[in-house]
């Protein structure tokens, strides 16, 4: 069964509106507007409301670039926000990027409940959990708020600097940084006998590595599935596979889990979205999840 997915703890975050390619969003006391390419249809709530409302607009020059316009150019470019759930506290740090993204994917709230969920249900105090593609490291700080002995993977240093921030800002320590190709590093891993109890995956349709190195899901997911799917703990496990890429449906990750682990338990496929206050669905990525437990 295909399961339909939206955060449930969030109090700093609010999808407010979304249409007409264009998304409505509360990130603590400020209100955005941003570019949205799945939300095709109109706005539930009248422009002059989204004008009335916004504190701050993302103009693009282009797809993947443009500016933001201030109200008052007294607004942040940087601020904090928190998130709790029954397990964990944590704050991220947010910040006004050149494409269009502020640090953080508030629908991986529904991965983050996941992934401390298990990780304080594991038999092993302190269980290893890997996190490639790992961005700004939300999921990086969840799990070690979570008592998670953590490994964050991404190729790009600046984002890396910024997941540091936010295990600052969360009173954590120990997480350990590694710039690096995803894959490069996970055949490394299998090469030293490592193991880990928890792994998410977050890929991008298309990136590169640090020394150049080409990422394109379609060519490379399959390959990247059948090497990281060795290094899970054989007693007690999740592993996340979480894609937002216009072409791949949740069918295509189910095929995917269940061609790359043997007997995958308590599997979950499904879609992550936002609920807009106003009253649409914002669907925001497809997921697979596998889970065990040393019983």
């Amino acid at each position: 069964m295909i399961q339909l997915l939206t955060p449930q703890h969030w109090k700093d975050y609010e999808l407010i509106d979304c249409g007409n390619f264009e998304k409505l969003e509360r990130f603590g006391n400020l209100i955005l507007i941003r570019p949205e390419p799945q939300a095709v249809w109109d706005k539930q709530l009248p422009e002059s409301e989204w004008q009335k409302q916004h504190h701050i607009k993302f103009k693009g020059r282009s797809a993947t670039s443009g500016e933001w316009v201030k109200k008052n150019p007294k607004s942040p470019d940087r601020w904090h926000i928190s998130y709790e759930n029954n397990n964990i506290a944590i704050k991220l740090r947010l910040g006004l990027t050149s494409f269009k993204h502020v640090g953080l994917f508030p629908e991986q709230a529904v991965n983050w409940d996941y992934i401390s969920d298990s990780v304080t249900r594991f038999k092993n105090p302190e269980p290893k959990v890997l996190n490639l593609f790992a961005y700004t490291g939300g999921a990086s700080v969840v799990a070690r708020a979570a008592g998670a002995d953590t490994t964050h993977v991404d190729s790009i240093k600046q984002v890396v600097t910024w997941a540091n921030e936010n295990q600052e800002l969360s009173g954590l320590k120990d997480i350990r940084w590694v710039v690096e190709d995803a894959l490069k590093f996970v055949k490394r891993e299998l090469k030293r006998g490592k193991k880990y109890n928890g792994i998410i995956l977050d890929p991008p349709a298309y990136g590169h590595g640090p020394n150049g190195e080409k990422w394109k899901l379609e060519d490379h997911i399959l390959e990247m599935m059948k090497e990281v799917t060795q290094l899970l703990d054989e007693k007690e496990h999740f592993l996340i596979l979480n894609t937002y890429s216009l072409g791949f449906s949740s069918v295509i990750v189910e095929n995917l889990l269940k061609n790359t682990i043997k007997d995958p338990q308590n599997l979950e496929i499904g879609e992550l979205f936002l609920q807009a206050t106003a009253g649409s669905k914002l669907p925001l990525g497809v997921f697979g999840k596998v889970r065990k437990f040393d019983i």
